[in-house]
């Protein structure tokens, strides 16, 4: 018997025991069934509907209404206890809300790539836009599964054998002991600031190139971009970023005519050979901390369809909002990694983890108690191996903002409710009264059937996007 996600149920019945009466324990599928027939269970199951049946809602208590000008009427009311989404972007805590951030981050990007929205002109297509990969130096061979380009594996680099996509090997060292644990936690906690050194560069670079001094080159060209954060399987951070040449005003501003796509690509690898960040190891030896040697850049191709890489190594702008928006629903990149801060050494030493990413965790966390790595809060930061920066960030003038799309959304909302009830927004006055009244659901039967309706919306959504794609 398992349950209706698959698992097997907690409990079972147990069979009678000897010179006593049957003794009844119930099942997660009887607790379930109990759920559902509860006369409650309508009114709770709109309530999850409402919020995408997201993992760990927030309950509220009070109420919502509607006023007219002057306050002497009650237009509309909804109160009660409601619940509202978490609001999380980790796949790994709540999928309902990971794929609301994912789609967020997919508009965002989208908007900068083709422009057609969000106050972005199409015009940002015709403009020089370079798909930049950077990564992190190498602390220590590691075991890895490398293809050849028809995707065949190969042997490992590290240890000489073939490994299984599974292999729980995959990204730890093979030699642990020699394994450069404080440089690559080091490296991590300062990955946030190489990236705003590589910008600074890149402007440095691009000026050197087109003939113009640092301070002059605002006045004819502004670099935008988005970037994207995402784990390797050795615990390490590498970032994916659009980058775009735009005139002085930026996306409405056509771009120079000696920038283009070779003289940016150009210059992103001087600029990230050129950074530099130095910090210190325990015992006050200089650490120099730098990009990769593996800096990949490819040109970006305005299209509406295809592949997401031609044979000419170009991206499909079409795709690639896609591809660098789903990275950030991630947190570490892998299964067995902490999604929530660690709050001491017991939480380390009962964590399910490998043995790599443990020794991660632990190092953080032992800088984290040294007075001249304070800064850095390695501590907060040890349940992402050390990494303390936004998983997305972009510039000023890349596109739209988070913030923007949630305000529309929510006025989208707002104007159906108003239009449902025959009122004009500027007639009435909106009042709401709410207390916070808890967290999650009340059992496992609860979050079983939230999961099974999150899962049910999420194939809607992908048969609906099938259907329209088709058409």
């Amino acid at each position: 018997m398992t349950s209706i996600t698959g698992r097997a149920p907690l409990f079972r019945r147990s069979p009678p025991l000897p010179g006593r009466g049957s003794l009844l324990v119930f099942t997660l599928q009887d607790r379930i069934a109990d759920r559902v027939r509860r006369a409650d269970y309508r009114d709770w199951r709109d309530k999850v509907t409402a919020i995408g049946g997201c993992a760990q809602p927030i309950r509220l208590f009070g109420a919502w209404q509607l006023h007219n000008q002057d306050s002497s009427t009650v237009l509309a009311h909804l109160g009660g206890d409601v619940m509202v989404p978490c609001g999380n972007r980790r796949a790994s805590v709540c999928p309902a809300c990971s794929d609301r951030y994912a789609a967020d981050a997919y508009h965002l990007m989208r908007a900068g790539l083709a422009g057609g929205s969000k106050g972005v002109p199409v015009t940002v297509a015709e403009k020089p836009r370079v798909f930049a990969t950077l990564t992190a130096p190498s602390f220590g061979a590691v075991h890895n599964r490398p293809t050849t380009p028809a995707g065949k594996a190969r042997h490992c680099t590290g240890c000489g054998q073939f490994h299984h996509p599974d292999d729980p090997r995959l990204g730890g060292p093979v030699d642990p002991d020699g394994y450069d644990y404080i440089g690559a936690v080091l490296w991590q906690a300062h990955a946030g600031k190489l990236w705003h050194r590589f910008t600074i560069a890149l402007r440095r670079a691009l000026a050197r190139a087109a003939g113009l001094t640092v301070r002059d080159f605002r006045h004819h060209a502004r670099i935008s971009y988005a970037k994207v954060a995402e784990y390797q399987r050795r615990g390490l951070v590498h970032f994916h970023a659009v980058i775009r040449v735009d005139g002085p005003d930026g996306s409405t501003d056509p771009a120079p005519a000696w920038a283009t796509v070779d003289l940016v690509d150009h210059a992103v690898r001087a600029a990230a050979r050129s950074v530099l960040v130095r910090s210190h190891r325990p015992d006050g030896t200089v650490l120099d901390l730098a990009w990769g040697d593996q800096v990949d850049v490819r040109p970006i191709r305005a299209s509406s369809a295809g592949e997401l890489e031609d044979r000419a190594g170009a991206v499909s702008d079409a795709r690639l909002a896609g591809y660098v928006a789903k990275y950030a629903t991630k947190g570490t990149g892998a299964r067995d990694t902490p999604d929530r801060p660690i709050r001491s050494q017991l939480d380390i030493d009962h964590l399910r983890v490998s043995t790599h990413h443990r020794r991660m965790i632990q190092t953080a966390w032992d800088l984290g108690d040294l007075g001249f790595y304070a800064e850095l809060n390695l501590r907060k930061w040890a349940h992402m191996l050390g990494f303390r920066g936004h998983f997305l960030t972009k510039s000023k003038h890349y596109s739209t903002t988070f913030k923007r799309i949630r305000e529309d959304r929510r006025a989208f909302r707002a104007a159906e409710v108003l239009e449902r009830l025959g009122l004009e927004a500027d007639s009435v006055i909106v009042v709401n009264d709410w207390a916070y009244s808890g967290s999650g659901y009340a059992n496992d039967a609860e979050r079983e059937l939230a999961a099974a309706l999150a899962e049910r919306l999420r194939n809607q959504r992908q048969r609906k996007y099938t259907e329209e794609v088709a058409a």
